[in-house]
């Protein structure tokens, strides 16, 4: 029986295989993940969560692209599908659901507006639930959250930085936290110092290397 598991690309890109299935989620520099796509997920449309080769490159006839509406002419192959905000999906036997994403600190309102209806996600695998949050900060409906596996971003960088993602754990329900989209915004020393803060500071917490050379299994 194959290994279900989910692998950090790097960045705030994430593949995930349960069973037969492999999802991808903002893929971006993923090429080196060889497997091809039942479906794509990307949470916004700036380029390094929006990338046009990546999804060329993972997909095949019958994968299908989520996106949200704003976005879905942009899709350069595939079955392109629009989302939004609180609503759920299935697709190739594979369910998710959206979430809200946007930015709520004055400094990056202008990065991810809340009016754009940018989206996180909700996915089922293999009976776990993975949040894949997108580009956002720690906003208030992450209290509904109930997840076996969150991924949060910590870079501080158009998302919330690690000080506000060690916040945003308290308001989730997650078996595990595993934090993202830090070491490209940061550089060597200030991601690991970050890392380093949101391991200490968030239980069930765990961090992946990048380039799926690990994973975690589930």
């Amino acid at each position: 029986m194959e290994l279900d598991y989910i692998t950090w690309l790097g960045h705030a890109s994430f593949a995930v295989n349960a069973g037969s299935k492999t999802v991808y989620i903002d893929p971006f520099r993923a090429t080196a993940f060889k497997r091809k796509a039942d479906l794509i997920l990307v949470t916004h449309p700036h380029f390094d969560h929006f990338s046009v080769d990546d999804i060329k490159a993972v997909s095949e006839k019958n994968t299908e692209v989520f996106i949200p509406h704003d976005s879905v002419k942009g899709v350069p192959e595939g079955n392109a599908k629009g989302v939004e905000p609180d609503k759920s999906y299935t697709s190739n036997g594979i369910r998710f659901r959206t979430v809200p994403a946007y930015n709520n600190e004055k400094e990056r309102l202008q990065f991810h507006p809340k009016k754009n209806n940018w989206v996180g996600y909700m996915l089922e695998a293999n009976g776990k639930r993975i949040y894949h949050p997108g580009d956002t900060d720690n906003i208030e409906e992450m209290a509904s959250i109930d997840c076996d596996i969150a991924l949060l971003p910590i870079g501080g960088v158009y998302t919330m930085d690690v000080y506000q993602a060690i916040e945003a754990s308290k308001r989730i329900s997650a078996g595990v936290f595993i934090p993202m989209h830090y070491k490209a915004v940061l550089g060597k020393e200030k991601a690991a110092d970050a890392e380093k803060k949101f391991l200490k500071s968030v239980k069930n917490s765990t961090s992946l290397k990048e380039f799926g050379d690990a994973y975690y299994s589930f």
